[in-house]
């Protein structure tokens, strides 16, 4: 019989690079352990980039800095926050963000997709994701990520991002056109890190994630098998211990200091202040 197909998104991928206990906890145990408390800037970030998608989702002619307030406020994500006045602060910083993007957009340019699902496979996997945006430039398909994290990108970044490259393989083959550049667009510094793909280079990003897939599917064999789970997904101890959505169930994380879920955002705050 042939092998099956591993149904994969890139955070699944990325889920086991980071930690095999962690792809555990979220794709196999059910139930799955509780996990912790929302974050608050998963929370700033599902704001904007909702908001950029309604941006784009009204009429052209609508398009403009004065409907930013209207779709953040609408779109706006309350959980995670210390309290009311450090969720004041990210909300301004969100709406100076997407004031000073969406400026530098022509609002009579329409994506090829916005919030578009792409989805391909290979010997190995069955890969869908969903892309932030997908630009149309001289004839080619051009992956575009929204960032709102603390510290700003660079092309190395963008080159060594592994999702970003699956999306771009996904998008040739669904939008029949080449697609080899990759953008991460970082809100808070108004910075875009670009990566030029070749077609060798996202080959072996396609190889690195057919590699994944056959080491998530061997533990699972053996799980099935008989195996000790905890030995065929093994913790793997890192500085993001302490981010862990299941750190108080971890043994690895059960003793890192946990990071408040306001924590990444409190930068704003200081810099506000």
């Amino acid at each position: 019989m042939p092998e099956r197909l591993f149904v994969c998104t890139p955070s699944k991928l990325g889920a086991y690079m980071d930690c095999p206990r962690r792809y555990r906890y979220t794709y196999i145990d059910r139930p799955s352990p509780q996990k912790g408390p929302p974050w608050a800037h998963n929370s700033l970030g599902a704001s904007v980039h909702t908001a950029l998608k309604n941006w784009y989702a009204v009429p052209a002619d609508r398009r403009a800095t004065a409907s930013v307030p209207t779709l953040l406020k609408a779109t706006w994500v309350r959980e995670g926050y210390r309290d009311v006045e450090l969720e004041r602060v990210a909300y301004r910083k969100a709406l100076s963000w997407l004031d000073t993007y969406v400026a530098g957009l022509d609002p009579l340019e329409e994506p090829l997709g916005v919030e578009r699902t792409v989805a391909t496979k290979t010997a190995v996997l069955a890969f869908n994701g969903r892309t932030d945006r997908i630009d149309a430039r001289d004839g080619e398909a051009v992956i575009v990520d929204y960032k709102t994290g603390r510290t700003g990108l660079d092309a190395d970044d963008a080159r060594g991002s592994h999702a970003l490259a699956l999306y771009a393989y996904a998008a040739q083959r669904v939008f029949r056109r080449p697609c080899h550049k990759v953008e991460l667009h970082h809100l808070p510094t108004g910075t875009v890190a670009t990566h030029e793909h070749t077609e060798e280079s996202l080959a072996r990003q396609v190889t690195r994630a057919e590699d994944t897939a056959r080491d998530i599917m061997a533990a699972e064999k053996a799980v099935a098998a008989g195996a000790d789970p905890d030995d065929e997904f093994p913790t793997n101890p890192s500085s993001l211990c302490g981010w862990c959505d299941f750190r108080r169930t971890c043994p690895a994380g059960a003793d890192v200091p946990g990071k408040d879920p306001w924590a990444a955002v409190e930068h704003l705050e200081r810099a506000s202040g």
